[in-house]
């Protein structure tokens, strides 16, 4: 069930999947080394870093289905004056895939997690759009209808 926000963000239901209590998600770029408080680690992205081994890289799971479309992200080309275009719709993209969203959120639950993305800018990227989903998704579980429309 989605429904959309009063900043047009939707959200999916937590509940719906389960989801702990709260979500520790850390953002990191895969190019910093990996630490023992990542917990556990996420690729974000749709493309395998340049330059990264696998071994280096230290991660636990791929989650290339719920990254920007190669469109969408050709399109934005991390271009901090279309990001607010990149934003919204990236979050259209999360919601048409619940699937996925069902498997992130089982996997995060209650455990600490890192999504690791490879753009330069720690400002404007992909994992921030998901990090910031996920959290709405569980801020907006106060048991509202999720099928009403706010303007």
């Amino acid at each position: 069930m989605i429904r959309t926000t009063k900043n047009s963000i939707s959200c999916i239901y937590y509940s719906i999947f389960n989801a702990g209590p709260e979500m520790d998600i850390k953002l990191k770029r895969i190019y910093e080394p990996s630490e023992t408080n990542d917990g556990y680690r996420i690729l974000v992205d749709r493309l395998w870093p340049r330059g990264v081994s696998r071994e280096r890289a230290s991660i636990d799971y791929w989650e290339k289905e719920l990254a920007p479309s190669d469109s969408l992200r050709r399109r934005f080309h991390h271009d901090p004056s279309l990001w607010a275009e990149f934003k919204l719709r990236y979050i259209q993209e999360l919601d048409a895939n619940p699937g996925a969203i069902r498997r992130l959120m089982s996997i995060v639950g209650d455990r600490p997690v890192t999504f690791l993305y490879a753009a330069r800018d720690p400002a404007f990227n992909n994992a921030i759009v998901l990090k910031a989903y996920l959290e709405s998704a569980l801020r907006d579980s106060s048991g509202t209808d999720l099928n009403a429309e706010h303007e």
